[in-house]
């Protein structure tokens, strides 16, 4: 519909607006093929937003319906699946915004977009890109932190504001890139590998604010995945919130639920950090004392001892003893020695009464014959034969000149 309007004589935007949608609503009703690439439920709300997405050109376009037409599908509708809807064009002219309003809607399978991704985790998956024991560490403390995300984004502000506020001296390399559209897989690839040949960057974080389905669709690509698994560098993934699981979650080392808390995953809190090395450095010193005073106190206690107070009192004790028992075998030694001076007089005067000099000395003699034989009897000798004596104290020399037979004998 043509309006008479001239520079002197301009349409107001509400008649422009009134016009387009007058046009608008003499279009019929039509049916639509695509994907749902975002469902909204407002809370009190009986109309349901939609974004029905084209399976091939980036196109998108906004879809209302009625929640009870929404309730009414089996199965349950969900994000990424494929539709298709009849719907007529509307033309809302307060926000001057196009929209289809369903009358009816067909889930057509699963999904081709939820598909794809499905199967490309699979694949993956069975290669051994997402598996646990590739994972590696966040350092302690990075020298250098790079970050991937679009210039002048929430994400970047979320990123380096709490990183900075955890520990003030952090250093940032910071790689701007095309965080949705067509290229932004591609141009997220070449920042990544750019950030990865740096040798100062520790850690590097993919960080991208939220969005529906099909704005994350770059961070699920197999391009980037396969950058990510080569890198040398740990990556964290910062992508969306917490409900959003892009294939780049289960790739990176370390999945961040949101910008902030990668921030905190890659950098620790100043103030945390000294208070537990206060706390350390306090259980340490209590600890260092504690053993101290255990020592001290064993050290007083051997100290009180009486042969550590004096070491000297066992050294008199044993010498007391030393003199004791040598006094003892002084005595002992010396009884023994008296009892044997007295065994040996003893038998020295038995020995002495029975020996012949003995016998000698109380008046008698013994008498031998020239060859030595000891007389005993008058009548081994004759008158005039040399007879030898053996008095006590000498030998005499005589003559028999007689003899004489003791009487008695008889």
């Amino acid at each position: 519909m043509a309006l008479d309007t001239s520079p002197e004589s301009p349409a107001p935007v509400r008649q422009i607006a009134n016009a387009i949608g007058n046009w608008i609503d003499r279009l019929g009703a039509v049916w639509v093929e695509g994907q749902v690439a975002q469902l909204s439920r407002r809370p009190g709300m009986q109309t349901v937003f939609l974004t029905l997405r084209d399976s091939v050109a980036d196109i998108s376009v906004p879809v209302t319906c009625t929640r009870f037409l929404l309730d009414s599908l089996n199965p349950p509708l969900v994000e990424g699946a494929s539709v298709i809807i009849h719907a007529k064009p509307s033309y809302y002219a307060n926000r001057g915004t196009l929209s289809l309003q369903a009358r009816d809607i067909r889930p057509v399978g699963l999904g081709e977009l939820l598909a794809r991704l499905e199967q490309r985790r699979q694949l993956l998956a069975a290669e051994g890109l997402f598996a646990a024991e590739l994972k590696r560490p966040l350092p302690f403390l990075p020298t250098k932190v790079g970050l991937v995300t679009a210039a002048n984004s929430a994400a970047e502000r979320d990123v380096l504001e709490n990183a900075r506020r955890r520990w003030p001296q952090v250093q940032f390399e910071v790689a701007y890139a095309a965080m949705q559209g067509s290229r932004s897989a591609a141009d997220v690839v070449e920042k990544l590998q750019r950030l990865d040949r740096d040798p100062e960057v520790d850690v590097i974080v993919v960080a991208r604010g939220g969005g529906s389905v099909e704005d994350l669709l770059p961070f699920s690509d197999e391009h980037l995945i396969r950058a990510v698994h080569a890198a040398r560098t740990p990556i964290v993934s910062a992508i969306g919130h917490e409900p959003d699981s892009p294939l780049l979650d289960l790739a990176a080392d370390v999945r961040a639920s949101t910008p902030t808390d990668a921030a905190k995953l890659v950098v620790p809190d100043v103030v945390e950090e000294q208070r537990i090395v206060a706390t350390g450095r306090d259980r340490l010193r209590g600890g260092i004392a504690a053993l101290i005073h255990r020592e001290q106190t064993l050290l007083d206690a051997l100290r009180s001892r009486p042969v550590l107070a004096d070491p000297r009192s066992l050294i008199d004790a044993r010498r007391d003893e030393v003199t004791s028992l040598r006094d003892r075998a002084r005595r002992t030694v010396g009884h023994a020695l008296d009892r044997a001076a007295d065994d040996i007089g003893h038998h020295r005067a038995r020995a002495r009464a029975l020996s012949p000099l003995e016998t000698l000395r109380r008046g008698y003699a013994v008498a031998q014959d020239a060859d030595g034989h000891v007389l005993t009897s008058v009548a081994d000798t004759a008158e005039g034969a040399a007879v030898s004596i053996r008095l006590a104290d000498g030998r005499l020399a005589a003559t028999i000149t007689s003899t004489e037979k003791d009487p008695t004998d008889d």
